[in-house]
C-alpha cells in the first residue's frame, strides 16, 4: 500500500517545480509533452504513461513513489459546481454562453455527435494586441459520432 496520496503527490509537484523555478513549459519540454498536458497530468486529471512519469519525477526530483501514483489512472472530481476564480469562471461563462452554439455548429458540419476531450490536444498563447495582449485557446479533439442503436 501507497504511504503517499495522490493529493500528497500533487503538493510535492508545485513545491518541487516552486523551488527549482521552472515553467510549465519548460517541464513539458523536457518530458516530450504539450504544456497542457503536462499540467493537467501532474494535477491528477490524466494518468502518465510509465516513461513520460519517470522524465517528470526525475525532471523534477520526485520518487519512484511518485512516479507510480502519476500512472494511475484518476478520478476526476470538481469541489464546487462553478468555480469562483476568476480565470476559471470565465471559461464556464463561455461554455454556458457558447456551448449550444458549438453545439449546433458541430452537428451541422459532422452530424449528431461530441467532441472527444480524450483524443483531445489544447494550446494555450499569448498574441500581442495594441488594445491589449489576447488569450488565444486553440482545442482539437476527435469528431465521435453517436451511434445508433
Amino acid at each position: 500500500m501507497s504511504a503517499l496520496s495522490r493529493e500528497d503527490v500533487t503538493a510535492m509537484i508545485l513545491s518541487a517545480k516552486r523551488e527549482a523555478g521552472l515553467t510549465w513549459e519548460g517541464i513539458a519540454e523536457k518530458i516530450g509533452m504539450s504544456p497542457v498536458w503536462t499540467h493537467s497530468a501532474a494535477m491528477g486529471m490524466n494518468a502518465m504513461p510509465q516513461d513520460k512519469a519517470a522524465a517528470f519525477a526525475e525532471t523534477l526530483g520526485l520518487s519512484g513513489e511518485a512516479a507510480l501514483l502519476l500512472q494511475e489512472s484518476p478520478t476526476k472530481i470538481w469541489e464546487q459546481t462553478v468555480p469562483t476564480d476568476p480565470c476559471i469562471y470565465r471559461l464556464y461563462e463561455i461554455v454556458g454562453v457558447y456551448g449550444p452554439t458549438v453545439k449546433a455548429l458541430i452537428h451541422e458540419k459532422f452530424g449528431d455527435g461530441i467532441m472527444s476531450a480524450i483524443d483531445f490536444d489544447m494550446s494555450v498563447t499569448r498574441v500581442e494586441n495594441p488594445k491589449g495582449d489576447r488569450v488565444k485557446i486553440e482545442m482539437s479533439g476527435k469528431y465521435l459520432a453517436y451511434n445508433a442503436w
